[in-house]
């Protein structure tokens, strides 16, 4: 049995960014990976937000080095209407651009610089069984060869993502309170000639007929883009065809999108996934923590999946240093609910969104320019910037807002 202060299950964002984060503060860490990178995933668009913690890791520099796309900010388009948002004009301090990334490739970067600096990743290795009622954890695993590993920690970290490992196994899932979802996407060479179009924005489309139906388009530097579609699951089902078809045909009937793709080739398998919304009983227990996607997962609207894995990285680290060294955390106030902030005011907007309180405010003709800059910082990431009015209270401002927007069109 291998032994270790920290085990970490999966070496995605969250994994790679804490894994690099522990060693640095010489705490050893064994990153358990079920894949062999590199592997696909989903969640290319970033915010600036997260370039603070690529920062902070010092992971940001092989990020910039490798020429994925620039991104400044996010286009929505609704039934010829046009609505722009550029990152850099924003309220909250901090970076104001990012990059739009193959998560194939940016996720390996993060692994490969955490295993440079001198952490530990195991890949193919699933995990099979977890104790976590002794006084020190036990982590089995099951590697390629099919032989049984264990590992025996002081803390274990969940950043499985959608695997959701340790919810599973500790039963801690609940349901999410968000209608279940569903999203066909897949990757294309756009073959974009629009002169207007604008490589530096992910663009967000919405269905001329339902407005709770919304298409991302993910432009990437080498001339691919990212194209999905997301709506309750219900709303497919009147579709005959393979994924593919739903798709195409989808898109087919949103002017604004169809036109950028007009000459798009669609040479990659449709993928599809559902129910993909989680919640958890609790994001902490004895002698672990949940991580990103592994805690909780809202909806891809704002791309914020990647950002919210960072920051609970980010904020995980210092207090697992201080339970290491004795030191009394209340993991609920200094690590739940920190979170929390930020990830209640992403699903406030994400409420919103589909509500269309918050689509009222982004295509307002005549936005007053600090309201365009606060809720330009959401967008961005700065979801924890309590500097921020649209961060207090977010849901009951957008709806006053929206309101506000409605009487004065």
């Amino acid at each position: 049995m291998r032994k270790t202060d920290v085990v970490i299950i999966g070496a995605g964002p969250s994994g790679a960014l804490a894994s690099k984060l522990l060693h640095a503060k010489g705490i050893s860490t064994i990153v358990l990976e079920r894949a062999q990178f590199p592997r696909f995933s989903i969640g290319e668009s970033l915010l600036p937000q997260a370039m603070v913690y690529l920062e902070q890791a010092g992971m940001l520099d092989d990020v910039v080095n490798e020429g994925f796309q620039y991104k400044d900010g996010a286009v929505f388009l609704e039934n010829g209407n046009k609505s722009t948002f550029d990152f850099r004009k924003k309220s909250s301090e901090g970076p104001g651009t990012t990059f739009q990334v193959q998560r194939a490739r940016f996720d390996q970067i993060l692994a490969d610089n955490a295993s440079a600096a001198g952490v530990e990743i195991r890949y193919q290795e699933e995990i099979t069984a977890v104790d976590m009622d002794g006084p020190a954890p036990i982590v089995t695993a099951k590697n390629q060869a099919g032989e049984t590993l264990q590992y025996q920690a002081k803390y274990v970290l969940d950043a499985s993502g959608f695997g959701r490992v340790l919810p599973r196994m500790l039963d801690l899932e609940t349901p999410s309170n968000f209608p279940s979802r569903q999203s066909l996407f897949t990757h294309v060479e756009d073959n974009i000639t629009d002169p207007d179009y604008d490589r530096h924005k992910i663009t967000i489309a919405i269905h001329p007929e339902h407005e709770d139906v919304w298409f991302w388009l993910i432009p990437f530097s080498n001339g691919r883009a990212s194209v999905g579609v997301v709506a309750e699951e219900s709303f497919f089902a009147s579709y005959e065809g393979d994924p593919q078809e739903k798709l195409q045909t989808i898109i087919e009937q949103t002017p604004s999108l169809a036109a950028l793709l007009t000459n798009a080739v669609f040479d990659t398998r449709v993928n599809q996934i559902s129910g993909y919304s989680a919640n958890v009983k609790s994001l902490w227990g004895k002698n672990y923590a949940l991580l990103g996607n592994a805690g909780e997962f809202l909806d891809p609207i704002f791309s914020s999946g990647v950002t919210i894995a960072m920051k609970s990285a980010s904020l995980i680290v210092p207090l697992v240093e201080k339970h290491l060294n004795g030191e009394t955390v209340d993991w609920q106030k200094e690590y739940a609910e920190e979170l929390q902030l930020g990830v209640n005011t992403f699903r406030a907007y994400v409420e919103s969104w589909y509500n269309g309180d918050l689509q009222k405010v982004i295509f307002f003709e005549k936005p007053t320019e600090n309201v365009k800059l606060s809720i330009c910082s959401i967008l961005a990431g700065y979801a924890w910037d309590t500097t921020n009015p649209f961060v207090k209270r977010p849901k009951k401002r957008i709806e006053t807002l929206a309101g506000l927007c409605e009487a004065t069109t």
